[in-house]
């Protein structure tokens, strides 16, 4: 399990120093997935704050969605988090996969964001 647990954390750490390579000054769109729920939050690296945050445990998404494990739940939680992103006057993020691969849950949740408004 240590393995798995090390491979992870060398996944995340490339994937976030190829982001802040090319952020040039953005705020950061990161996603946690785990076996029954999904959540996000943009993240203003500079000053180290969350701007917006969404998830599937929040009390009207879970009344409107029967799980978070599923594609469609994604893709809603990704319009969330792109209508809070934009209240909050950000457009341009950059997208933070983690160690995940980008399809399935992951990959819809960053649709759901680009139709709810936000570029990256």
């Amino acid at each position: 399990m240590a393995k798995d647990n090390e491979a992870a954390e060398r996944r995340r750490a490339r994937v976030r120093r190829q982001l802040s390579k090319h952020a040039y000054g953005k705020p950061r769109l990161s996603v946690f997935r785990s076996s029954k729920q999904i959540y996000c939050q943009v993240i203003d690296d500079s000053s180290g704050r969350t701007v917006a945050a969404a998830s599937s445990l929040e009390k009207a998404n879970r009344e409107a969605l029967a799980t978070g494990a599923t594609v469609e739940a994604a893709k809603v939680i990704g319009k969330l988090i792109a209508e809070r992103a934009v209240q909050a006057g950000v457009t341009e993020v950059v997208f933070d996969r983690g160690a995940y691969m980008y399809h399935g849950r992951v990959k819809a949740l960053a649709e759901g964001a680009r139709e709810g408004g936000l570029r990256f």
